[in-house]
């Protein structure tokens, strides 16, 4: 897995990868979650890469905003790796559909308005799509609209390497804006490349591990962790939509058994669904005993589904420790705690009324009401600063209080696209009594157990961090 010379971007990651081992298997797409693709190779998508970065140089590209709106599949990892390669700042967003475009090209339009985008990679379907309400939407008629499947490969050989700088944009994460106009989380070369060198530490990859990921390209799950992070450690990916998954979710345990996959992320209602969906059936034509670790993150976990999910799948080799609970944000890359490998999970019994009060007081073994379970969500990923603080006074909380959860490593993002005031209010906030920071404000609440220092301004690995 090591490379002879540490890339910086993820434009030197592809190359290196490319040209050290052309034929090395990069990803497979599996239609409808089950077809296998043929393995796309580390020299067949820089060759894509290669193509559409010339096209986007050619269209001079470079510095500008470029959507990508795609069905899942390996053609999104090409256009997206193609921005790259073009020096262009790429924004992953779901793609229009066609029973929905009501709904669907309102955020849409919102984002292109946000970004100043005025490029779009596509497919023909899409574009089709896009052209039929292009009148409605006077912005889309400004962009220059491209369906990378048309993109000649032989363009790859008038390629010039844009020379990214690390600290150079890569993309642009947008929040889902479900109550607010999106904001564009800025994510640089070297934060992508600082985050995978810890998660591939913290979640356990090796040069053996294989993943499995059905999450989409446009969250920050489904692209950190689910794609760049098997190209940054080496190894095999395997693709599913997330469609497939909600209309067979054992299709992606089925998966997970035939290629015995060793890592897998998903929320916490994708396991649930699993629990509800399986039948007696199922359980003997599954192994899951390759199975290292199931990130569960993205939404409150729930302790429950986890037992469930254990107590069902436990005949097919499914471990209580396989389960990985973590915790974490686009604002910070993606993840800011997750439990290690080979580690039980951590689950804390609390008295439920003292909790609404924001103070931690643990149950006793035999009290039963009044009590609520909380999962932990792990040790920190990366060298981490974390503080629990009161959101009112700027302090730090004290021992076994509940407070706003505040980070500060490489791993935060650079702020908000052209939103100054909103990044300065989120990215550099300081402890009002210390001066610390600055750290970045999760706006997420959370708390710290195990014994932690509460003066310390650093954690070591063998604290949990829980939120909730």
């Amino acid at each position: 897995m090591a490379q002879s010379t540490e890339p910086t971007t993820l434009v030197e990651l592809l190359r290196g990868r490319a040209q050290q081992t052309p034929d090395g298997h990069a990803y497979t797409f599996l239609a409808d979650g089950k077809k296998a693709s043929l393995p796309l190779t580390y020299g067949e998508l820089d060759r894509q890469a290669r193509a559409i970065g010339a096209l986007l140089q050619q269209l001079q590209a470079q510095g500008e905003r470029v959507l990508l709106l795609y069905p899942q599949g390996l053609e999104v990892l090409a256009a997206f790796s193609g921005c790259l390669y073009a020096g262009a700042i790429a924004i992953p967003v779901p793609p229009p559909e066609s029973g929905r475009l009501k709904r669907t090209l309102p955020r849409l339009r919102a984002i292109v308005g946000d970004a100043g985008a005025k490029f779009a990679l596509t497919t023909a379907g899409i574009l089709s799509l896009v052209e039929n309400v292009k009148e409605e939407f006077p912005e889309f008629q400004q962009m220059h609209w491209i369906d990378t499947a048309t993109v000649d490969l032989s363009l790859a050989e008038k390629w010039q390497d844009p020379e990214v700088d690390k600290d150079q944009l890569a993309y642009l994460q947008y929040t889902s804006g479900s109550t607010a106009t999106p904001k564009g989380v800025m994510l640089s070369h070297f934060n992508l490349m600082h985050h995978s060198r810890y998660l591939q530490r913290a979640c356990g990859y090796d040069a053996d591990s294989i993943s499995v990921t059905w999450m989409p390209y446009f969250h920050d799950y489904g692209l950190v962790e689910g794609m760049i992070v098997p190209l940054y450690n080496g190894t095999p990916c395997y693709l599913m939509s997330p469609f497939a998954f909600i209309k067979r979710p054992l299709q992606w345990l089925r998966n997970l058994s035939k290629y015995r996959a060793t890592h897998s992320q998903a929320p916490n209602f994708a396991y649930d669904l699993c629990t509800r969906r399986v039948k007696n059936s199922d359980i003997a034509e599954l192994d899951l005993t390759y199975w290292q670790a199931a990130g569960n993150a993205a939404e409150p976990i729930n302790p429950k589904v986890i037992a469930r999910f254990v107590e069902i799948f436990s005949p097919c080799g499914f471990r209580w420790e396989t389960f990985a609970p973590a915790y974490g944000l686009a604002e910070y890359t993606l993840l800011v705690s997750t439990k290690p490998k080979g580690q039980l999970p951590v689950l804390s019994r609390l008295e439920a009324a003292a909790l609404e009060q924001d103070s931690i007081v643990k149950a006793n073994p035999e009290q039963q009401q009044g009590v609520r379970i909380i999962a932990g969500c792990g040790q920190l990923v990366c060298e981490t600063k974390l503080a629990i603080v009161n959101p009112e006074t700027l302090r730090r909380c004290e021992a076994n209080q509940v407070g706003e959860i505040w980070v500060s490593d490489p791993s935060m993002a650079q702020g908000y696209w052209q939103r100054q005031q909103e990044t300065e209010e989120t990215f550099q906030a300081y402890l009002q009594d210390t001066g610390e920071g600055p750290f970045l404000r999760t706006g997420d609440l959370g708390f710290v157990q195990d014994g932690e220092d509460r003066k310390s301004t650093r954690l070591n690995s063998s604290h949990t961090v829980i939120s909730y």
